[in-house]
């Protein structure tokens, strides 16, 4: 990439997708050369503040050194457009910020992007980026792709580095990369990765839950869904539509602990001492860390790793195949109302999440005939190149 060709990109870089534009040149060749990256605000990019979608600060210092995702995409000489409006401190499904303003998707008129990395999704949607890099701890990659047509893909959580970037639950939290082309999704997860991801055989069995992730899905998304579960099995794929007592095992996890508890962990001193600041909606949620103690959220953390193991002897030769989210994207003027926002919020992260509890990896690969939907396929941790050999496979095809 031509460092005239990165200022003509960041000339395009506006507000709301964006909080911060970088004058940074690109100064080395690699894999990624030619290709723009949208950089979620909650990395940090040195010479510039690290927001995490908070309330501008002019006091905030620049960060001193690039995470480790940010220094592995400019050594492979992606040129880094600016840092991604998101939620504050990446805490909805939604994307929603007061202080920053709400990316919308250029799909359907008036509608979110999606969250917690919305400007990303929305900047990559729009051509202005090539590439978002953002994070996924209950879906924050793949509710913004599906809303705006991406491909988005969560790793397994310890397979690319975190370092340097705000957590929000350390338990759950994961590196994403969204990106509108799917053969963009193997260079990059390479580059951000310690080794790089092997070919896989495509498994010869998915399965569809029937007692989770399908309750309340909207009937155009359910259509959807159905035609390409048919694609898969014209694929020679097996559709293993089952109840299985996992789903119901996990349904009864409350799984906002981990945000709600470890957010305070992290962001504790903001919450006391500046709450008036905070996004009244993430701090509602913060809030609720007081509803659990120390014994109730040590047996949160148990019933978790006994899912984990459960998915990785399940799952690991027959993935889950989900809707991404059970809606299309909502109007962000219907959002008005906390209770209206609360039920949407719950429904975009219910199937989504699961790939997180579970440490596993999923991808989301757009539903080119609806617009805003996805298809989501989820497996277990280290199982990567398998739900990226399918993603590969399956995107000429959906």
């Amino acid at each position: 990439m031509t460092n005239d060709l990165l200022a003509a990109a960041r000339a395009r870089a506006s507000a709301p997708d964006f909080t911060r534009v970088f004058d940074d040149p690109v100064e080395t060749e690699g894999p990624l050369s030619g290709l723009t990256v949208a950089v979620k605000d909650l990395f940090d990019v040195r010479g510039y503040p690290t927001g995490a979608g908070t309330a501008p600060d002019p006091a905030r210092a620049p960060a001193q050194d690039d995470a480790v995702a940010v220094a592995r995409l400019r050594a492979a000489g992606a040129g880094l457009i600016g840092h991604a409006n998101m939620t504050e401190y990446a805490y909805s499904g939604l994307g929603l910020n007061p202080h920053h303003g709400t990316p919308l998707t250029p799909l359907i008129e008036g509608a979110i992007a999606g969250g917690s990395t919305s400007g990303g999704a929305s900047a990559v949607a729009r051509g202005v980026a090539d590439i978002a890099l953002g994070t996924d701890t209950g879906g924050s990659a793949r509710i913004p792709a599906a809303f705006c047509g991406l491909y988005g893909f969560k790793p397994t959580a310890d397979s690319i580095s975190r370092k340097g970037s705000v957590p929000l639950s350390h338990s759950l939290d994961s590196v994403g990369v969204m990106t509108r082309d799917p053969a963009l999704l193997r260079p990059v997860l390479n580059v951000l990765r310690d080794r790089p991801l092997a070919a896989a055989d495509i498994p010869g069995t998915v399965i569809v839950p029937q007692n989770f992730g399908l309750d309340g899905v909207d009937p155009q998304i359910m259509e959807a869904f159905e035609a390409a579960l048919e694609v898969l099995a014209q694929g020679g794929i097996t559709i293993r539509r089952l109840s299985m007592r996992f789903f119901d095992d996990y349904s009864a996890l409350p799984v906002w602990q981990f945000s709600a508890v470890e957010s305070r962990c992290h962001h504790g001193a903001a919450f006391a001492d500046h709450r008036d600041r905070l996004d009244p909606r993430v701090a509602s949620r913060m809030a609720r860390a007081d509803e659990t103690d120390a014994p109730g959220y040590a047996r949160t953390l148990i019933a978790r790793q006994a899912l984990v193991n459960e998915a990785t002897r399940i799952f690991a030769d027959a993935p889950i195949v989900l809707p991404t989210v059970a809606t299309l994207p909502p109007q962000l003027a219907d959002l008005s109302d906390d209770a209206t926002y609360d039920r949407v919020n719950l429904l975009a992260l219910r199937n989504t999440s699961l790939g997180n509890v579970i440490d596993g990896c999923s991808v989301s690969l757009p539903l080119t005939e609806l617009p805003g939907a996805g298809l989501m396929i989820t497996a277990p941790r280290g199982h990567d190149a398998t739900v990226l050999g399918m993603a590969e496979v399956l995107a000429d095809q959906l």
